[in-house]
């Protein structure tokens, strides 16, 4: 297990200012009360899945402890809105960080849950010190929950941040109250899902820019400040991130195993995982439930917060165990 520096600007919090303009430390945010605040606003409707996606601005985020977690060959750089509430673990997509969660860290916070996010080995502030030894991303995942003292949790993982929380699931079942996957196409080694994957791929969407290829163009037609947050973030996740393995291949068996309560995310407009990708993939979970976005690219969780936070808390609420 790896430890944390020692470092006096660990009680800062993190701010809206922090998570979008950068590495340096900012004051600010709202005051959290755990378990008193409701994450919507009373009076607002709750806009379902097939409403249609409109700009939704960064909320002012709630304070934040944060500091760097040493791994064999890596510094982590990590934040946690702390309280006594059950924690919320969130794994950022591979064009992302742990900045990636401005939507989800104050709607979760102020819903009376402990929320913690990371960048992994070589994105936005997470150096790696070794490059020979990557690890399983599960092993520095695990290190992690077990430096805070986090007993059971609740996993997000978006992308490819998805496959290290099934990987998670998978291995430390006992340690979850529920798993989360958001737009990940999972890498099921399975000749009929891996035909389905390659037919939506080529060379030519490939060489699109990364924010066509992640944001959908609903999104993109109507938020462009939103387009230009997101892309800050990824500029600043940084082109050194590495895609750690994994300790579990997937196969249709494999996932049929899994006893966790999962969620799964998808936009309708998603080109990695396609509506039929889609049903495929969740037809082989044992206890699944599904949500798809309309008008929602690759980046559900940034895309149509409005439509995830409240599922994901309605999800959360109904399997604490």
């Amino acid at each position: 297990m790896g430890n944390a520096e020692a470092n006096p600007n660990l009680s800062l919090p993190i701010s809206r200012r922090t998570l979008l303009q950068g590495t340096g430390l900012a004051l600010g945010g709202t005051a959290l009360v755990n378990g008193t605040a409701d994450a919507h606003p009373p009076g607002v409707p709750v806009p379902g899945p097939g409403s249609p996606v409109h700009p939704i601005p960064v909320p002012e985020q709630v304070p934040a402890t944060q500091g760097w977690f040493q791994v064999p060959g890596a510094r982590l750089w990590y934040w946690d809105t702390g309280g006594p509430g059950e924690p919320v673990v969130l794994l950022h997509a591979l064009s992302g960080s742990g900045e990636s969660w401005p939507y989800q860290q104050p709607y979760l916070a102020r819903a009376g849950y402990r929320v913690i996010g990371y960048s992994r080995r070589g994105y936005a502030n997470s150096p790696v010190q070794d490059p020979n030894n990557p690890r399983s991303g599960i092993e520095d995942l695990h290190d992690l929950v077990e430096f805070l003292g986090i007993g059971k949790f609740h996993v997000v993982g978006v992308a490819g941040g998805g496959w290290y929380a099934m990987d998670y699931a998978l291995n430390h079942p006992d340690r979850l109250h529920s798993l989360v996957i958001g737009a990940c196409v999972l890498q099921v080694q399975e000749r009929d899902y891996q035909d389905m994957v390659e037919r939506l791929r080529s060379p030519e969407v490939d060489a699109l820019p990364i924010h066509f290829r992640e944001l959908g163009p609903s999104y993109r037609a109507i938020d462009p400040d939103g387009v230009a947050r997101w892309l800050d973030i990824h500029h600043r996740a940084g082109p050194n991130g590495i895609v750690q393995p994994r300790a579990t291949s997937l196969s249709w068996a494999v996932i049929g195993r899994l006893a966790v309560p999962t969620l799964l995310l998808w936009g309708d407009a998603d080109p990695h995982t396609s509506p039929p990708v889609q049903r495929l993939l969740a037809g082989h979970f044992r206890r699944v439930s599904t949500m798809v976005a309309n008008e929602c690219g690759h980046n559900v969780h940034w895309e149509r917060s409005d439509v995830v936070n409240p599922v994901l808390l309605n999800f959360f609420r109904a399997n604490r165990h």
